[in-house]
C-alpha cells in the first residue's frame, strides 16, 4: 500500500504500515510512539491507566516498550509536565525559578524564571488525560508521534520534513521539559516537527541512554515524512552509511605516509 504525500491524517489502517516504514527505513530499534491528548470535554478512551503515579516521560518509556496506557491529571507525578500538558497550574516554586536553582539547572532564580515564562503550554484545564502507546497498534487517532533514537535517525527524519518542498527548520527548546514540551506540546501547538537533545528530567527518570535524542512529529505530517524517508533511504541514506568518501580520504592519507 502506498501513502500519498499530501495525506493529512493517520487513518487507523495506516498506523502499522507507517510504523513499519519508519522502522525499516531507519533501522529503528525502538518503536515510534503515538500520543493522543484527550480534551476536557471528551470521554476517556478505553485504555488502561498507569498502575501508579508517573511522570509523562515515564509514560512514553513504557509506551516505547509496547504498552498503551493512559495518564490522567490525578496520576501525573511531574508538576511541570502537568502544567505543560494543560492539566493544571504551574506551582510557584517552579515558575519563580526556586526549584530549578535547587536542582542546579540554572545559575540564578531569574534565569530559571525567565525560562519558565517562555515555555509553551496547553491552556490550563484544557486536558483530561494523555494516552500513549506504540504507533503500530495505537487504538485511536494520534496527535503527535514521538521517535527516540540516535542523532543520525533524528537527522534523517528532520531532512524528510524538507525533502518535498525544501527550506530550513527551526527547533524550539530550553533543554528543560524535553518530552512533555519539546516533542509533544510544541508539535501539537505549531503543527511542525520539533526535536530535542533531552533534559534533566527524562534522563534522570527513564532508561533513555546518553546517546539518544527525540523528535516530535504532528500526526498530519507523518505520511509525507514516512514517504520521504523511504526515498532518502534508497540513495542518500545508503551513501552516508557506506562512508565511501571517508574511506577514500583515509586511504589517500595512508598512501602518503
Amino acid at each position: 500500500m502506498h501513502l500519498l504525500a499530501g495525506e493529512t491524517c493517520v487513518r487507523k489502517m495506516d498506523k502499522k504500515i507507517l510504523s513499519k516504514k519508519l522502522e525499516d527505513s531507519l533501522g529503528l530499534t525502538i518503536s515510534p510512539v503515538a500520543v493522543k491528548i484527550i480534551k476536557a470535554n471528551e470521554p476517556l478512551p478505553n485504555v488502561k491507566k498507569l498502575p501508579q503515579k508517573s511522570r509523562y516521560c515515564q509514560l512514553l518509556m513504557l509506551a516505547k516498550k509496547g504498552e498503551t496506557l493512559l495518564l490522567t491529571a490525578e496520576d501525573i507525578a511531574c508538576p511541570a509536565a502537568k502544567a505543560a500538558l494543560g492539566f493544571g497550574p504551574l506551582p510557584e516554586k517552579i515558575s519563580n525559578g526556586e526549584m530549578l536553582c535547587v536542582l542546579g539547572l540554572f545559575m540564578s532564580r531569574e534565569a530559571a524564571a525567565k525560562t519558565m515564562r517562555m515555555i509553551p503550554r496547553l491552556e490550563e484545564g484544557s486536558t483530561k488525560a494523555v494516552a500513549a502507546g506504540p504507533l503500530r497498534d495505537f487504538p485511536m487517532e494520534p496527535d503527535v508521534i514521538i521517535i527516540e533514537g540516535i542523532p543520525e535517525h533524528i537527522m534523517w527524519l528532520a531532512l524528510a520534513r524538507n525533502f518535498k518542498e525544501g527550506g530550513r527548520l527551526n527547533f524550539n527548546s530550553s533543554i528543560f521539559q524535553a518530552e512533555c514540551v519539546d516533542v509533544t506540546t510544541v508539535p501539537y501547538l505549531t503543527g511542525e516537527v520539533n526535536l530535542t537533545p533531552g533534559c534533566y528530567g527524562c534522563r534522570q527518570a527513564t532508561d533513555v541512554p546518553p546517546e539518544h535524542m527525540f523528535i516530535g512529529i504532528p500526526a498530519k505530517l507523518l505520511p509525507e515524512i514516512a514517504a520521504s524517508l523511504e526515498a532518502l533511504s534508497e540513495k542518500a541514506m545508503k551513501a552516508v552509511r557506506e562512508k565511501s568518501v571517508y574511506a577514500l580520504y583515509i586511504k589517500g592519507i595512508k598512501g602518503k605516509r
